[in-house]
């Protein structure tokens, strides 16, 4: 895949986003001269930018610009990241908690690159799902680490406020590799995030 730089990825897409969403505006019937909706359209615009900016960020490189050699052989555990992220299916925010632990295979990476790697992927149209998956397998893939486990624990909007209308439903999703496959150290990290 192929990425952009802001400067690439900047105003031609927010004139043609603010333009769909004064149409969108006017078919639902709101009047877009109306004080309050006049910059509507704007805002929302650089708003979508903002929320699905991880189409143009590289996750590898970030974990590339950020690791060490260090003979720690343990589990490192970097629980309860915010997570933010837009449903592809209806484009309504879902929300909640992300948990990463990794078993260092002679590197580590910064801790704050984790948090990093689930906001890249977390800012594009996503399913909790492909959102676990996409996670795991970029630390799995670029750490090579022993093992590396994610589990997701988040709340859709698009179940809770429409649909089923399940305002206390949560979904969990988890994915597992190399050393977490093994039940004591799976076992450890659930009991960790508890």
């Amino acid at each position: 895949m192929s990425y952009k730089t802001d400067e690439e990825h900047s105003q031609p897409y927010v004139d043609e986003i603010e333009s769909s969403y004064e149409s969108i505006l006017k078919n639902i019937g709101e009047d877009t001269t109306r004080n309050g909706i006049v910059k509507t359209p704007e805002r929302a615009a650089k708003a979508m930018q903002f929320l699905t900016q991880g189409y143009n960020m590289n996750p590898e490189e970030i974990l590339l610009g950020a690791m060490f050699e260090e003979p720690y052989e343990d589990m490192v555990l970097i629980k309860d990241i915010e997570l933010y992220s837009l449903c592809e299916h209806h484009m309504l925010p879902f929300f909640g908690k992300v948990h990463v632990g990794y078993i260092p295979n002679g590197k580590i990476v910064g801790l704050s690159k984790i948090p990093r790697i689930v906001d890249v992927f977390a800012r594009r149209l996503q399913v909790q799902e492909r959102l676990t998956h996409d996670i795991l397998e970029c630390i799995n893939d670029t750490l090579q680490p022993k093992g590396v486990g994610v589990v997701i624990e988040a709340q859709h909007m698009c179940m809770m406020m429409r649909g089923v209308q399940k305002q206390n439903s949560a979904t969990t999703t988890s994915g597992f590799r190399g050393e977490f496959k093994n039940q004591e150290t799976r076992s450890e990290f659930l009991k960790l995030i508890g």
